[in-house]
């Protein structure tokens, strides 16, 4: 079994980046059989499809090691590592470029959602980043990719530029990876608007509690949440047309890791003026650790270059196999 997931460096990672997919790493990490694998990486090319500040993406890379080390992540057990830091992953992505299809690429709904409407002024990275997507998990033979519904489609054209590839070479070269789904609890709605996902774009600081945030922000951001004047009810049922409470239950539930149901149980007639004092106190001991851990990781900045080039050089003896079996395929 090997898993492989990346994430763009963009930014302090918040609440629903940890509940919704760091902490399922650190869980997939902590599961692994000893003969399985976990790849980490850090997406910095696929960041730059976009326009950034160079001074600001060098300073969120470093960022984005030290937070995902402080949330679990062992690099002496998984493979942590920059994108860029393994050429294999370009080289690749270059070779999958002869197979994929524009029509393939026309579809996939992400562009049409980040170009907006004016897709002929968006990048040609932004359109073919799903071929670089393909390359990252088949560089490693992954046999499973943790994914989010908007994601499930890209890792659909993974499986379909892999078995065009090996049928148009008459190879067995790529496996073809299997979704792993993360449970439905995880997914954090904005603190100002429960229908909206909590964002690092969202102009609000208020929106969204970050890992970097002390415990008196994190407890005045919950006290301050969008909510309403309603009890909580027994069943989630009841909360269907309640997104702000929904929302403020599913995270509360997230983080003491019980369902919906359990916590309306313990909860159930109590007003919000009860509840988020509960879920400010529980934000913070489940956070403090970590703010802890990544303020540590931040001071030492030579450590987590040295953790992230021990990554890349396990990461791209994984890849070199591949990519040479690749280019053999290709009669290159």
């Amino acid at each position: 079994m090997r898993i492989v997931s990346g994430i763009q460096p963009t930014g302090n990672l918040h609440l629903g980046n940890y509940l919704g997919a760091i902490r399922n790493w650190v869980r997939m990490q902590d599961a692994m059989p000893a003969d399985g694998e976990c790849l980490f990486f850090l997406a910095d090319l696929h960041a730059i499809t976009v326009h950034n500040d160079p001074v600001v993406l060098a300073a969120n890379i470093r960022e984005m090691a030290a937070t995902i080390i402080a949330c679990g992540i062992d690099p002496a057990r998984a493979i942590l590592f920059r994108q860029r830091h393994v050429p294999a992953h370009v080289e690749l992505g270059w070779l999958l470029n002869g197979t994929a299809r524009v029509g393939w690429l026309n579809r996939m709904t992400q562009f049409k959602e980040k170009s907006g409407k004016n897709r002929e002024g968006a990048s040609v990275g932004l359109f073919g980043y799903p071929v670089l997507q393909a390359a990252d998990v088949l560089l490693y033979q992954a046999t499973h990719v943790p994914v989010g519904e908007d994601q499930k489609q890209h890792l659909e054209l993974a499986r379909d530029i892999a078995t065009k590839f090996n049928q148009d070479t008459g190879t067995d070269l790529f496996t073809l990876p299997d979704p792993i789904i993360p449970p439905a609890a995880a997914r954090i709605m904005s603190l100002r608007d429960g229908t909206a996902k909590m964002s690092k774009s969202d102009p609000s600081e208020a929106s969204r509690i970050t890992l970097v945030d002390d415990a008196d922000t994190i407890a005045g951001k919950i006290r301050k949440a969008k909510s309403d004047a309603d009890t909580l009810p027994a069943t989630i049922a009841e909360l269907a047309n309640r997104p702000e409470a929904r929302n403020l239950v599913g995270i509360y539930a997230a983080l003491a890791d019980q369902t919906a149901s359990e916590v309306l149980t313990r909860f159930e007639g109590k007003g919000f003026g009860t509840f988020k004092p509960a879920l400010a106190e529980l934000a913070v001991e489940t956070l403090r650790p970590i703010r802890e851990r990544l303020n540590h990781f931040r001071a030492d900045p030579a450590e987590l270059d040295r953790l992230l080039d021990h990554g890349a050089t396990r990461a791209r003896a994984l890849a070199t196999p591949t990519l040479a079996a690749a280019y053999a395929a290709l009669g290159l």
